[in-house]
C-alpha cells in the first residue's frame, strides 16, 4: 500500500528562520484564517467535567502519556472516560487509550461528549482538541517537548505551530515534557500568560519489562519527535547501532519491516521500537521486535493534581 505520509520538515525546528520558512510565510495566513473562523463559533458548555490535553506544537509533545497519567490518578474519584476524535491514522493512540480505560471515539468531539453524558460518565479526558474552539473545557493543558520548545516559532506551514502562542492566554496550564536545564520555554510562556500553571515531566522506562542491555539494537519509530525516543534509549544505556525514523503514525509495510529485519540480521542486532509503533503492527510483523514501555513521571505531580482537583 502506498504511504503518503511525510516526515516533519527539519527547518521547522531551526532556532532561526530558514529560506524555506520565509518562502512559506504567505501561506501562514491560511492557518490564521482557519483559526479565526473557529474562534467565531459559540462555546458550548457540557454537564460533564472536562480536561483537554492538547498541543500547539504539532506532534511529539507527550500529551497521550499525560492523559493516561491523569486518568490513573482521577479514576478513583470520578467515573472517567477518554475522548478521542476519530482520525484514520491514529489507531495506535486509540488502542493505547483503550488498554488504559474507557474510551469514546467519534468523528466529532461534540458527539463524543454527548455520548459520555448519556453513559453517565463524570469526567471526560480529551486527548487533543485545544483547537476545538466551540467547546468550553473546564481545564485546558497545552503540552510542549522541552527538547524542541516552539521550534522556529512560526505557524504551519512555515513552522510547527498549529496556532499562535498567544492562545496560551486562554489555557489554564502547560506541561513541558523532557525539559532541559534552560528555562527559555517557561520565560516565553510567562510573558504571554503570567498566571498560567507550568508542570514538568520526563519519560521513565517501566520496570514491568526486562531488557538485555548487553545487546546491540536497531531502533525504529514513527512518532512526532523521533529524537526523544533515541534520547530515552541512550539515557537508559541501550546500545543503539542503527536508528530509522518514519513519519508520525506511520503505517509500516511488509517491505519496511523486511528492510529493518534484514539490517538486524546482517549486523546481528536486536530490534526495538516504541509502544505506539508496536501497537500498529499486526501479530506477524511483531515477531522478533521488542518495544520500550515507558510512562511519564511528573516532577511536580502533587502540585498538578492539587490544581486539577481544585479546578474540577
Amino acid at each position: 500500500m502506498f504511504n503518503l505520509k511525510v516526515k516533519k520538515p527539519k527547518f521547522w525546528d531551526y532556532k532561526n528562520l530558514s529560506f524555506f520558512s520565509v518562502l512559506l510565510l504567505p501561506f501562514i495566513f491560511l492557518t490564521l484564517a482557519v483559526n479565526f473562523i473557529k474562534k467565531l463559533q459559540n462555546k458550548k458548555n457540557y454537564s460533564i467535567k472536562t480536561i483537554c490535553v492538547g498541543n500547539i506544537y504539532i506532534g511529539g509533545t507527550g500529551k497521550t502519556p499525560l492523559v493516561i497519567k491523569i486518568n490513573d490518578k482521577l479514576k478513583n474519584k470520578f467515573k472517567t472516560v477518554f475522548i478521542k476524535k476519530n482520525y484514520y491514522d491514529q489507531i495506535d493512540e486509540q488502542k493505547l487509550l483503550r488498554e488504559k480505560g474507557n474510551i469514546i471515539i467519534d468523528n466529532k468531539r461534540h458527539f463524543a461528549l454527548k455520548k459520555a453524558i448519556e453513559e453517565k460518565y463524570e469526567l471526560a479526558i480529551i486527548d487533543d482538541g485545544l483547537q476545538e474552539k466551540n467547546i468550553n473545557y473546564d481545564i485546558s493543558i497545552a503540552c510542549f517537548n522541552g527538547a524542541v520548545g516552539f521550534g522556529n516559532g512560526m505557524m504551519i506551514p512555515s513552522g510547527p505551530l498549529r496556532e499562535s502562542l498567544n492562545e496560551l492566554k486562554s489555557y489554564n496550564a502547560v506541561f513541558i515534557n523532557n525539559a532541559t536545564e534552560e528555562n527559555y520555554i517557561e520565560k516565553k510562556i510567562k510573558l504571554i500568560n503570567k498566571n498560567i500553571k507550568i508542570f514538568y515531566g520526563e519519560y521513565i522506562v517501566s520496570k514491568e519489562k526486562k531488557y538485555d542491555l548487553n545487546k546491540n539494537y536497531i531502533a525504529f519509530c514513527g512518532i512526532g519527535n523521533p529524537e526523544s525516543f533515541l534520547s530515552t534509549l541512550k539515557k537508559n544505556n541501550f546500545k543503539i547501532s542503527e536508528f530509522l525514523s518514519y513519519p508520525d503514525h506511520y503505517n509500516y509495510s511488509e517491505n519496511d519491516l523486511k528492510k529493518i529485519k534484514k539490517i538486524a540480521e546482517l549486523k546481528n542486532l536486536s530490534i526495538i521500537t516504541t509502544e505506539k509503533d508496536y501497537i500498529r503492527l499486526d501479530d506477524e510483523k511483531k515477531k522478533e521486535i521488542e518495544y520500550l514501555k515507558i510512562y511519564v513521571q511528573i516532577k511536580n505531580e502533587e502540585e498538578l493534581f492539587k490544581f486539577l482537583n481544585a479546578e474540577l
